[in-house]
């Protein structure tokens, strides 16, 4: 694969905004049901699931989730839900404004309204579903080598550089 443009690699999100991100795909798989992706996290997360600690406990300390000790796993709050519910009309407000442009057109768009482009083009495929499985999501991209274990590949910069392609004009 060819490296990114300088132009589409000055959109990547930084350390913080990634774990803002990453934090969303989990804040989803804890709401969904798990026929439609939807996960439980364990307190004591299994080894392939933990790069999320870290994530899991800020989400706990934003009081977005917490920790139902009975059950030994973390929960959405009704914080946690207003949270989510916000995003979900984020993501549908920039569908339903830029759902027929061209990717340029799209990316025009939102610098003029000084929104961040590499957010958008994150929340777009969160809300559509594109990144409920990112082993899924590597294969169809072509991926190679695929990183069977998901949650590293969310914390990856390999992963944030593989949606920015979608920027490149």
């Amino acid at each position: 694969m060819s490296p990114l443009s300088p132009e589409t690699r000055r959109l990547l999100p930084d350390a913080d905004q990634k774990k803002a991100l990453a934090s969303m795909v989990l804040l989803k798989k804890m709401d969904l049901k798990p026929e439609d992706g939807g996960m439980v996290f364990p307190v004591v997360l299994p080894s392939e699931l933990s790069p999320l600690d870290e994530l899991l406990q800020d989400l706990a300390v934003e009081d977005l989730i917490r920790i139902d000790a009975k059950r030994g796993r973390y929960e959405l709050t009704p914080q946690g839900l207003e949270h989510l519910g916000r995003l979900i009309e984020e993501a549908e407000e920039l569908i339903d404004d830029l759902d027929e442009l061209e990717t340029d057109e799209a990316i025009a768009a939102l610098r003029e309204r000084r929104h961040d482009v590499f957010r958008a083009r994150f929340l777009w495929g969160w809300f559509e579903g594109e990144l409920d499985d990112l082993v899924v999501f590597q294969e169809q991209r072509g991926v190679s080598p695929v990183e069977r274990m998901w949650a590293f590949y969310l914390l990856d910069d390999a992963f944030y550089e593989e949606l920015a392609r979608d920027l490149e004009v």
